[in-house]
């Protein structure tokens, strides 16, 4: 009897268990968040859509029918209806100035999306009666005079009239720059400035105008931005929080910052490191680092080489998708060729190739994932060049590595690009810039950059924006142009053939732009095992007439699993920002990207 007992115990207990086990387990499967009633846009293949996504552990657990995900709904799930709304994967601008944006965007008028000229000058006029004294007003890039009614850019007449007693510096593009009297007065500017690589315009006086004239590249107004200035410490982290939170109004979620002018390392990722240790980083982020002084590169890489090893993919920011750090977009100063369409081609100077081989030599040694900037198909000719023959002496072996723009690439070239293993990182420079090529080079059938030529040919391929200082950083104007080939004025610069379709666009700018971090098996898709990020439309991006898509946003963004941004009726469901500052900032104002 006593063993009967005993064996009935132990059964007992051994059932116990194994409920408590099996409990464990479903406990363990149950999704923590649930989205159903979508219209969900899985991009594993064209046309493929589901109801119902269920999100655990900051992946996606399981899609399928509304029935099929909610078995998956326990005690603690969230359940989010989007009322039949569009859900596509996250956003990924695989080539942006995400970090020094943050460190700035609470100080800029956004002029980006504004529909006329006449509320642009009002802006700058409103903005300046709250600047302080000593402040700056500025607008940095991401406009053009075709996205104006007007279609024609400010004269200095109406920026002095306009704010008569304040500093002002207007950047267009990377070609002209725009100071009011306050700000020549400001910076000292006199008949006497000059820039080997700029013109500061004097008037029939002798006196400055206000204009400034890149000739051959940028330099000009980059140094005249950076006498401008900068917010405090604090300032720029709030500026950061808010950026990032614009980009997850747009829908984006992930960006690879190419570096830039400007932007330093490692002192001006301070901020945004701090923040990723503090789990406030909205934007997986990942970096490339782009050297300051020209003459210096080698020695730059050297020492990150040496010294730069931060942890993969931690807290979100991380460098490039890598286990090491990447190099990029200047690899030299010497190769890099602006696109100001304004003035005829630059020339790379003689000792480009030296320069450049000693470079890609060091980082393909160390296994340095590289990207270079290069628009024009005659630079890319003579990087070529030089990238063979490291990879004759020193193979590449499948390293990653990027041209970016490529406006004017030839089919020959993109076949030796794809021979050396590497992807071509695309953006919407010519929404912005087309009627001014085609003023400067006569009309064009061939499709700049030539991507539907890439795709052909079976290259890797990212789609982005060249956010901030020349493109706006917003992404959908770029979706925009790849499915219609029209410039911000309206302008068609491509054959019909040549438009992507809306599939192809969406997976340039989720898995395309994932391959430039090495992350296209993480993100990109919205299918069980990849990352939970993602965006809910106010419209259907697949059928909306084309016009409407240049407009579009978010209502609800996820990254990871978590609300980072809600409107309407999602708009509880994000969380809080500290208010924007300083006081007087004109994000507090107008906001970012402005709505139409």
């Amino acid at each position: 009897m006593k063993h009967l007992t005993q064996l009935l115990t132990t059964s007992m207990l051994a059932a116990g268990l194994l409920s408590a086990s099996a409990a464990q387990a479903q406990a363990q499967a149950q999704a923590t968040l649930i989205l159903k009633n979508g219209k969900i846009a899985t991009m594993a293949r064209d046309g493929e859509f589901v109801q119902a996504l269920a999100i655990r552990d900051g992946r996606i657990a399981a899609t399928g029918s509304n029935a099929e995900v909610l078995k998956l709904q326990g005690a603690q799930t969230q359940v989010i209806d989007v009322g039949g709304r569009t859900v596509i994967p996250g956003l990924n601008d695989s080539h942006t100035h995400v970090i020094r944006e943050g460190l700035n965007y609470n100080m800029e008028v956004r002029w980006d999306g504004v529909r006329t000229l006449k509320r642009a000058m009002e802006m700058l006029r409103e903005q300046a009666a709250r600047t302080p004294e000593g402040e700056w007003v500025k607008v940095v890039g991401g406009w053009n005079e075709y996205q104006f009614e007007e279609k024609r850019l400010p004269t200095l007449a109406e920026i002095n009239a306009a704010v008569p007693d304040k500093p002002v510096f207007i950047l267009y593009l990377y070609g002209l720059g725009f100071l009011n009297k306050k700000g020549i007065e400001t910076l000292g500017y006199t008949k006497d400035t000059k820039y080997n690589e700029g013109v500061v315009e004097l008037g029939p006086d002798g006196k400055p105008t206000g204009l400034l004239v890149a000739k051959p590249n940028a330099m000009v107004l980059y140094t005249t931005l950076a006498k401008t200035n900068k917010l405090a410490r604090a300032d720029q982290v709030n500026s950061t929080l808010h950026y990032y939170r614009e980009l997850n109004r747009l829908g984006i979620t992930s960006a690879i910052d190419a570096g830039g002018g400007g932007q330093a390392y490692p002192d001006d990722y301070g901020v945004t490191v701090e923040l990723a240790k503090e789990g406030k980083v909205s934007v997986r982020t990942s970096y490339y680092l782009f050297v300051q002084k020209p003459g210096k590169e080698l020695e730059d890489y050297q020492r990150w080489i040496a010294t730069a090893k931060p942890d993969r993919n931690e807290h979100m920011f991380y460098a490039n998708g890598f286990t090491t750090e990447g190099a990029g977009e200047n690899l030299v100063w010497s190769a890099a060729d602006f696109e100001n369409f304004l003035e005829p081609r630059p020339e790379l100077p003689a000792h480009m190739e030296d320069e450049l081989e000693r470079v890609v030599s060091l980082l393909v040694k160390n296994r340095w994932p590289f990207r270079i900037h290069a628009t024009y198909g005659e630079s890319i000719e003579r990087d070529l060049a030089v990238i063979e023959k490291v990879n004759k002496a020193t193979p590449l072996n499948g390293l990653r590595w990027i041209v970016d723009h490529a406006e004017t690439v030839t089919d020959e070239q993109l076949r030796r690009i794809k021979k050396l293993g590497g992807g071509i990182a695309v953006q919407n420079r010519m929404y912005f810039q087309g009627e001014a090529y085609w003023k400067q080079y006569g009309a064009q059938t061939r499709q700049m950059p030539p991507i539907r030529k890439m795709l052909e040919l079976g290259l890797p391929v990212g789609l982005g924006t060249d956010g901030t200082r020349v493109s706006s950083y917003g992404p959908w104007p770029s979706l925009y142009w790849a499915v219609t080939g029209k410039t911000a004025g309206g302008l068609a610069t491509w054959r019909p053939q040549d438009v992507l379709s809306r599939h192809e666009a969406l997976k340039l700018m989720t898995t395309g732009s994932a391959w430039m971090s090495g992350e296209e098996k993480l993100k990109g898709k919205l299918v069980k095992g990849q990352y939970a990020d993602l965006a809910v439309l106010p419209a259907d991006y697949f059928t909306i007439d084309a016009e409407k898509i240049k407009d579009l946003e978010s209502v609800l963004t996820i990254v990871g699993g978590k609300v980072v941004h809600g409107s309407g009726e999602f708009e509880q469901l994000a969380p809080a920002l500290p208010a924007v500052s300083p006081s007087w900032s004109p994000v507090k104002y107008f906001g970012g990207y402005q709505n139409r």
